[in-house]
C-alpha cells in the first residue's frame, strides 16, 4: 500500500506552511437566526437545565457556535488543505458576549483570518468571527476560535496576538466552589444533533478508533458549554445574560459515561468585570484548563 494523500513514503505529512500573506483577509457575510427550537435543544443537549432556556428569553451562551460555525470555518478551509484536516484539533475557543443572545434574533456573521503561530510541534490558527444583530448593526458576539496542526511546523508566525486568558496562580488561593454535570451515553449524539457538528470521531466508535482515539469522544464545545454552567451557578447566580466572556483550553478527550467537574476560582476585578478562572476534570484528567469568565463588577 503506497503513502496516504499528503504523506511522504516514510509516513510523515508533507512540509507544508500556512499563507500568512492571506491573514486579515474577511470572509463573506452569512445571516441566521438565533432559533427558538435549536436553541432549546442545545441546552437540552448540553444537560442544562437553567429555566431561563425554557423561558424563549435567551439562548445558551455557547449556542452562539451553531449560527456562527459555517463562517468560522469559511477562512480554516481557505488556508489549510484537505490533506490536513485530520491533524487539526480545536485547541482554544474564547467568546466575547456584547449582547445576550436572544431567540428569533438575525446575527450577520464575518470571519477573518487573524494569526499563525509556528512551533517545533505545529502550528496554531487563530480566525476571528464577529456576530452583529443584523437589524440593529450592532456587535452581539465575538469569538477567537484556535486550531492546532499537528506536525506544520514548517513557515512563519504572522499576525496580532489574540487575547490571553492563562490562569493566574494566586487565584488558587481563593476557590469559590465546584460544578459537576454528567456525560450521559447518548450525549455526542444529541450534541451533535443540537450543533450539526458531526464529525464521525464523536458519534461513529470506528472512525474514532481509526484516528488512534480509545473511543469516541465529546465534542469539545459541549464540554465547554458545561463549564460555562459551572459559571453562570457559581459566579452570576444562575443568570447567562451577565456572562461577558468565556475562555477555554481544550487539553484532553471526555468520554461518555464520565462526569465534567468545574472548579471555579475568584480571579479579582479587571476594570469593570469580576473575573474567574476555571478549569475542569473529567476521569481524573484535566480537560479544560486556562478557563476565564468574565461578568460586570
Amino acid at each position: 500500500m503506497g503513502p496516504r494523500p499528503g504523506e511522504r513514503a516514510h509516513g510523515t505529512v508533507a512540509a507544508m506552511a500556512l499563507a500568512v500573506e492571506k491573514l486579515g483577509t474577511t470572509y463573506g457575510e452569512r445571516v441566521e437566526k438565533v432559533d427558538p427550537v435549536r436553541a432549546l435543544a442545545y441546552a437540552e443537549a448540553t444537560n442544562d437545565a437553567n429555566p431561563v432556556y425554557a423561558s424563549g428569553l435567551v439562548a445558551p451562551p455557547v449556542f452562539g457556535v451553531v449560527p456562527s460555525w459555517e463562517s468560522m470555518s469559511a477562512p480554516l478551509h481557505d488556508l489549510v488543505s484537505p490533506e490536513w484536516y485530520a491533524r487539526i484539533v480545536h485547541g482554544e475557543h474564547d467568546m466575547h458576549f456584547h449582547q445576550p443572545l436572544v431567540p428569533g434574533q438575525e446575527l450577520v456573521t464575518t470571519a477573518e483570518a487573524y494569526a499563525v503561530r509556528v512551533s517545533r510541534s505545529g502550528t496554531r490558527y487563530t480566525v476571528r468571527v464577529l456576530s452583529s444583530d443584523n437589524h440593529s448593526g450592532t456587535l452581539v458576539l465575538e469569538q477567537y476560535g484556535t486550531m492546532f496542526i499537528r506536525g506544520m511546523s514548517d513557515g512563519d508566525s504572522a499576525g496580532p496576538d489574540k487575547p490571553e486568558h492563562g490562569f493566574p496562580k494566586e487565584a488558587r488561593e481563593r476557590p469559590v466552589g465546584t460544578y459537576t454535570v454528567h456525560v450521559d451515553d447518548d450525549q455526542t449524539l444529541r450534541y451533535a444533533e443540537a450543533s450539526g457538528d458531526h464529525n464521525p470521531i464523536h458519534t461513529d466508535p470506528a472512525a474514532a478508533t481509526a484516528v488512534g482515539l480509545p473511543g469516541i469522544i465529546l465534542h469539545g464545545l459541549c464540554t465547554m458549554a458545561m463549564t460555562g454552567q459551572a459559571v453562570i451557578a457559581l459566579g452570576a447566580e444562575g443568570d447567562p445574560t451577565r456572562l461577558r466572556r468565556l475562555a477555554v483550553r481544550f487539553s484532553r478527550p471526555v468520554f461518555p459515561g464520565a462526569d465534567v467537574t468545574t472548579t471555579v476560582y475568584d480571579a479579582g476585578v479587571d476594570g469593570n468585570r469580576r473575573v474567574f478562572a476555571f478549569e475542569a476534570h473529567s476521569g481524573g484528567q484535566l480537560v479544560i484548563s486556562n478557563g476565564r469568565a468574565e461578568i460586570p463588577a
